[in-house]
């Protein structure tokens, strides 16, 4: 998960092990990814005004935070403050609409943000560079329109997302074409998507997660984690689906079988007093989770904390997927391998439901584990030639 920290760096163990976002491994083809591939930016969003791009991330060569130019040349942060001091601007400015530009992405691991109208407020301050975070009434990048795309580029090849981890905004897609020409996409919406997004979290009551522009146009949906932190939905909406599953795995047990290619790899929980206790064939107890809060599911975070290790990470993204999408008590068998057996509680994270929904392709990235099974908006290819990002229609 990558969740909107005021400050943070990037970094490949950032983005596997926070943002549940891809595995970058050994590869073959190292030898056949350059320093840079050219990323084709395609304006088809209707819009008339100025788009500008920035790609912030880490240089993986030497492990330095900053940006990169639009010919892929690397300029680390200066030395922040405290208070944060302004960032140099790192904008390029992107293609108007109807238009393509073409940049570099050098080996990084970050992201690829987007704004339509301003650029975005970038600090800098002793601990790296500041993000925005508009689940902040104060922040400076609140009434901006602006998106970002994440991903990693090294010698394993290239992985780059469509996210709506921390929000859906402005929408786009992402690609990458291969060396036989073949170009995989993701991230795009069905015709009317945008729109529905907006109308469908108002009809199930979650309009408050909405921020919107002085004209009352949204702007934005912010994810439901960040949306129990701006007050625009109750901080108790997941407990009553959390408590029915405390209860039925106090007298039944759950069976966590978390590594597609192990299937014989399985741990077993049940739940004693607060605590749901995980134990291994031996039935060793191998790890512990306490009832979790909604911001925990929603964020996959806190009580349900994830380290990037190989038994209470892998577990812990089991639970929070089955948290998030509602299968825990219809499957004590998890993951859930089944997407169409996916929100169909009343109780469930309904943003990240209506957000697959308008998908074209069903994939997103709704919440930080929504790779669990495959069903996140991630495309990957291991001697990429070119990648994209095209700014959809806003409707």
């Amino acid at each position: 998960m990558f969740r909107l920290s005021k400050v943070l760096g990037f970094g490949v163990s950032a983005i596997v092990a926070a943002a549940g976002l891809m595995f970058v491994g050994p590869s073959s083809s190292a030898e056949a990814v350059p320093a840079t591939i050219p990323l084709t930016i395609k304006n088809t969003s209707g819009r008339s005004e100025p788009v500008y791009v920035y790609n912030l991330g880490t240089e993986l060569a030497s492990g330095r935070q900053g940006w990169a130019d639009a010919n892929g040349t690397f300029h680390p942060w200066p030395t922040g403050g405290n208070p944060p001091t302004p960032a140099p601007d790192a904008s390029i400015a992107g293609p108007p609409n109807g238009q393509t530009k073409t940049i570099r992405m050098p080996k990084f691991s970050g992201r690829v943000y987007f704004s339509i109208g301003q650029k975005i407020v970038f600090k800098v301050s002793t601990g790296g560079l500041v993000q925005p975070a508009v689940q902040n009434p104060s922040d400076p990048n609140r009434g901006i329109l602006f998106n970002w795309s994440e991903y990693t580029l090294n010698d394993g090849g290239l992985w780059i997302n469509s996210t709506q981890v921390d929000m859906f905004s402005a929408p786009y897609a992402v690609g990458v074409k291969a060396a036989n020409g073949t170009v995989t996409s993701t991230g795009r919406l069905k015709p009317g998507g945008y729109d529905a997004v907006f109308s469908r979290l108002r009809s199930a009551g979650w309009g408050g997660l909405i921020q919107s522009g002085p004209d009352g146009t949204p702007v934005r949906a912010l994810s439901p984690g960040h949306g129990i932190e701006a007050g625009g939905i109750p901080a108790d909406v997941m407990n009553d689906y959390i408590n029915r599953v405390w209860s039925k795995y106090s007298t039944s047990t759950l069976t966590v079988t978390p590594f597609v290619n192990e299937p014989d790899t399985k741990y077993y929980g049940r739940v004693s007093g607060n605590v749901m206790n995980f134990t291994n064939a031996a039935g060793a107890v191998v790890t512990s989770f306490q009832k979790p809060d909604s911001d925990s599911v929603f964020g996959c975070y806190k009580l349900l904390d994830a380290p990037n290790d190989t038994v209470r990470g892998p577990i812990s993204r089991t639970l929070c997927a089955g948290f998030n999408r509602s299968t825990l008590l219809t499957n004590p068998n998890q993951p859930d391998a089944s997407g169409t057996d996916f929100y169909r509680d009343a109780v469930t994270n309904h943003y990240s439901r209506i957000i697959h929904e308008q998908m074209a392709d069903g994939k997103a990235y709704g919440f930080a584990f929504d790779d669990v099974g495959a069903h996140e908006s991630l495309v990957h290819d291991g001697n990429p030639q070119e990648a994209f990002m095209t700014l959809e229609p806003f409707n």
